[in-house]
């Protein structure tokens, strides 16, 4: 019972819709009508500035990292699979928040918590992944495709070999696949939004979706 409730407790913690309450907070503006529609650090840029970005995207790191690292200490269980458990609910509530209509981002910074808990080292070279990739080209989507992409080799070769950890990050990196569907078939069209502040502009009749980037 315990972990059910761990469970449930990971999820609306993920689900807390940083990126909605900071843009209501600093801009006054409803994010799910600014720029891509998305809810999550990405447009909170092109909103808001990158100082609301990067606080965005630390408190998603954070809302994949606690559950994953502490939960597994209060459910009396001694499984270690269990804090991958709760490290998925949080990237659910993230993606499928309940406070937002279950729309939210797109679980990468959420999953890259998660990561950072279980593989620290795989973590830090997808960060870098992702990095190098914005740096280059200024597209949020293309580098959150790549860190994902490569995160399943980046665990295997830190160690993690044919574990839960390494499993785990194959899935993983399909579900960010799946939330940037839109973003791929932008990516392939030549249309994609860049990260640049500004870029985001206010939206008529929109309320947000996975879809968006």
């Amino acid at each position: 019972m315990t972990a059910i409730l761990l469970v449930v407790a990971a999820y609306l913690l993920g689900s807390i819709p940083s990126s909605w309450l900071l843009a209501r907070w600093v801009k006054g503006i409803d994010l799910r009508e600014w720029g891509s529609g998305n809810l999550g650090a990405t447009n909170l840029y092109r909103a808001a500035g990158p100082l609301c970005a990067t606080l965005c995207m630390a408190v998603d790191v954070g809302k994949g990292f606690l559950p994953t690292r502490f939960f597994s200490r209060l459910d009396g269980l001694e499984l270690p699979q269990l804090a991958l458990a709760y490290g998925v609910a949080a990237i659910l509530g993230h993606i499928f928040s309940v406070w937002t209509g279950f729309r939210g981002g797109k679980g990468v910074a959420t999953g890259g918590g998660v990561y950072v808990a279980l593989a620290p080292a795989a973590a830090g070279l997808g960060l870098l992944v992702w990095a190098a990739v914005i740096t280059a080209t200024r597209v949020a989507s293309l580098a959150s495709l790549s860190a994902a992409t490569l995160l399943p080799g980046l665990v295997w070769v830190t160690g993690h070999r044919f574990d839960y950890v390494f499993w785990a990050s194959l899935p993983l990196a399909g579900l960010v696949w799946w939330t940037h569907r839109a973003n791929i078939r932008r990516l392939l069209a030549g249309t994609e939004l860049r990260a640049a502040r500004g870029s985001g502009e206010p939206r008529s009749g929109s309320s947000g979706s996975l879809d968006k980037a």
